[in-house]
């Protein structure tokens, strides 16, 4: 793995150049580089999903920021300028019981790894949303708050949104009880509520606060799950 820079030094100059670490890289004659960023390591409920994306030097999409910054309908705006302009782009998950078997940190490393490996292009150099890095990538780079500072990781944490959200929505036709498309299984008070009421059901994380505590609740079966 290629050494980090200073992150405080990183933050200080490169916060309002989006493309500062990509151009790091491209000035060193690494042209293709990836972001990777992912979504969902705090909800109840769902997968954790990963997204990663390799802009073109020569056309990046412009108004990509961090997506929690952004409205629905933004990062649906932008999932579609990314997938028509960038040159490549990946998708990894890990799913319920994975997350329960090896804990959401390994999961959301794991679901980088895979959304990596999904690329159709084969990046040289991967920048790392946050300051773990993912097993199994030699050349990467860890950014703290790299989805508000470089813009492949940006890119890619809409990508990873924008995947999560569609996901949970299709959870909510077979458990609308739940109410999935309003809180994406996020801990609001009136989920938090639901679990109490009806107990868990399979995609809920059976390892967190908030659900282990009412595993004694009958499940409700799982039917028709979307094809993974």
């Amino acid at each position: 793995m290629l050494g980090n820079s200073s992150d405080s030094f990183l933050f200080e100059t490169g916060y309002e150049d989006r493309l500062f670490f990509e151009t790091q890289r491209w000035h060193q004659g690494i042209k293709i580089v990836a972001g990777v960023d992912e979504s969902g390591r705090g909800p109840l409920a769902g997968p954790v999903v990963a997204g990663a994306v390799i802009l073109r030097q020569e056309d990046p999409v412009p108004g990509v920021k961090d997506s929690k910054q952004l409205s629905s309908s933004e990062r649906e705006a932008l999932f579609f300028e990314i997938q028509k302009r960038a040159l490549a782009l990946g998708i990894g998950v890990s799913y319920t019981e994975e997350i329960d078997e090896i804990n959401i940190l390994q999961a959301s490393l794991l679901a980088m790894y895979r959304a990596v490996s999904s690329l159709p292009v084969v990046p040289e150099f991967v920048l790392i949303d946050g300051n773990c890095a993912v097993p199994g990538l030699a050349r990467q780079q860890t950014i703290v708050k790299g989805d508000a500072r470089s813009a492949s990781i940006s890119a890619a944490s809409i990508v990873a949104k924008v995947i999560r959200d569609r996901m949970m929505d299709e959870f909510h036709h077979h458990y609308p009880i739940y109410d999935f498309a309003t809180n994406k299984g996020y801990a609001t008070v009136s989920h938090r509520r639901l679990i109490a009421r009806h107990g868990p059901c399979q995609i809920h994380r059976k390892t967190f606060k908030g659900v282990r505590e009412h595993l004694q609740v009958r499940q409700l079966p799982l039917l028709n799950l979307p094809a993974r």
